[in-house]
């Protein structure tokens, strides 16, 4: 199952990103219970300690959260925080460079929104 990440980053990491696109799509809801580390050993055929790594990290920032001897579970609000997190990561990822480089090709602000508006009207037929 290793042809199901990419080599250039880190698998605890891939892992991490699949359970967050997971509750940001809406597949995995709030209080909803999440996918073992168990389960996912066995599913990925994965190193224990690597999904364990991911796992962990989501429960420090409260996006998932243990119930002793039930299971792992989607936090409350889970989805707004990832969906705050990755507005944020759009911004610094996309926005910054788009500007940058509109900047330098001297596209006006109201160019931009035209060309934004085009390519969402084509993204969507």
């Amino acid at each position: 199952m290793n042809h199901l990440f990419d080599k250039d980053k880190p698998i605890y990491q891939q892992i991490r990103e699949k359970i967050e696109d997971q509750i940001v799509n809406g597949q995995l809801l709030e209080e909803e219970q999440a996918p073992s580390t168990n389960q996912l050993v066995s599913f990925y055929k994965i190193n224990h300690a690597t999904v364990s790594k991911g796992i962990n990290q989501l429960v420090e920032e409260g996006i998932l959260y243990k119930k002793r001897g039930i299971g792992m579970f989607v936090a409350a609000e889970a989805r707004e925080k990832l969906m705050k997190k990755r507005k944020e990561a759009f911004v610094d990822q996309y926005v910054v460079a788009l500007i940058q480089e509109a900047n330098k090709l001297e596209i006006s602000e109201q160019e931009i929104i035209e060309l934004i508006k085009q390519v969402k009207e084509r993204e969507s037929e």
